[in-house]
């Protein structure tokens, strides 16, 4: 099986691997506990906070969530009341939460793209204004790797006097979060680490509203038992794109390069230019992906976002770039990584390239 849906998650490194494994099995003592054990596993715990806070900005404080989309649930759902102004092409955890912030009353704008997938910044200028909360924005879309301008839309937050959240989820470790945020979402399993953690950063002074009530950890912020082996997890796993940086997007640019070449009939969704290569989201007229999925069955790829996979409706990031349903059900998006070879993508292509040629063959 070739592995192409780096965005979808991505494989676990064997160093977190190795990190979890004592924290399992050996070192179980719950880390809000007072005794020695438990003392220990939180110290663990505050080594991996160190650890990922560092691809951060410098200050504020780090909570663990169970994942992004808490992350996410707790920065929207517990900013302070007034409007809220998003882009088309976010992910359905920040759509779908402003929308159930909007049938409780709250303004919600939802700014439209460019044919590229780039927010317009005008219709960002006309909305962003006095008496909007917050602000929420994705630092790299995680169907079309399109990289937003982010300082640009914190600054007109900040002047607006609205906080700022980033969605850093696809970008954390790979692409500079720019200053100006006052709330960031991550998630471990995107970075080679374990599924089931994932954190938000508060610039100092912000504290949303917390949505789960109980023991108080976190900062009162979210309750509830800590893993120490996830956290230690996602520790080394952020500890390991840091150090690999230089050669990991060495590594993805040269297999973004060698999947353009091998795909010529292909077309890219989204700015060829401002965006993360690890993600190809490209069409082809007259091919049906899913058809196509089902005909590449030892190459593992989507056709869109996995959480919103199986919906059977065309995706609402291609849509909102302008593209029709054809064209949105006709496009596939590869992605790859630290552990993807030359030869994986090689023959990744050549697959997809005969697969689309039997579609359009009579």
């Amino acid at each position: 099986m070739i592995y192409l849906d780096y965005q979808a998650t991505t494989p676990l490194a064997p160093e977190v691997f190795d990190a979890m494994v004592p924290l399992l099995r050996d070192q179980f003592a719950n880390p809000h506990s007072a005794h020695r054990p438990g003392r220990a596993a939180a110290a663990q715990v505050e080594v991996a906070r160190d650890e990922i806070a560092r691809l951060l900005p410098p200050g504020g404080r780090l909570i663990f969530t169970s994942g992004a989309t808490e992350a996410l649930n707790i920065a929207i759902q517990g900013a302070p009341s007034g409007g809220i102004v998003t882009i088309a092409t976010e992910h359905a955890a920040v759509l779908d939460t402003a929308d159930a912030m909007r049938r409780q009353g709250r303004d919600v704008t939802i700014l439209p793209v460019d044919s590229d997938g780039l927010v317009d910044m005008n219709a960002a200028r006309a909305a962003i204004r006095p008496g909007v909360a917050l602000v929420a924005a994705m630092l790299v879309n995680n169907e079309i790797g399109v990289i937003q301008p982010i300082k640009a839309l914190g600054a007109l937050a900040r002047d607006a006097g609205a906080l700022f959240l980033c969605d850093a989820v696809q970008g954390y470790g790979r692409v500079p979060i720019p200053d100006g945020c006052d709330m960031i979402t991550i998630s471990a399993h995107k970075i080679h680490g374990p599924k089931g953690v994932g954190a938000l950063w508060l610039r100092e002074g912000v504290r949303p509203a917390p949505l789960l009530h109980g023991g108080g950890q976190e900062g009162g912020l979210r309750s509830g038992t800590l893993s120490p082996a996830l956290c230690a997890g996602f520790g080394v796993a952020a500890r390991l794109m840091r150090e690999n940086a230089a050669s990991d997007r060495a590594h993805v640019e040269s297999l973004a390069a060698l999947a353009r070449a091998a795909l010529p009939d292909w077309s890219l969704n989204g700015s060829a230019t401002h965006r993360y290569p690890g993600n190809l989201n490209l069409r082809r007229d007259g091919i049906d992906g899913a058809r196509l999925l089902s005909y590449c069955r030892n190459i593992a790829f989507s056709l869109g976002s996995a959480c919103a996979s199986g919906s059977g409706r065309p995706s609402h990031v291609l849509r909102a770039l302008g593209l029709s349903d054809g064209q949105a059900r006709g496009s596939v998006r590869i992605g790859f990584g630290r552990y993807t070879t030359p030869d994986e993508v090689e023959r990744a292509a050549r697959a997809l390239n005969e697969a689309a040629a039997a579609q359009a063959a009579p």
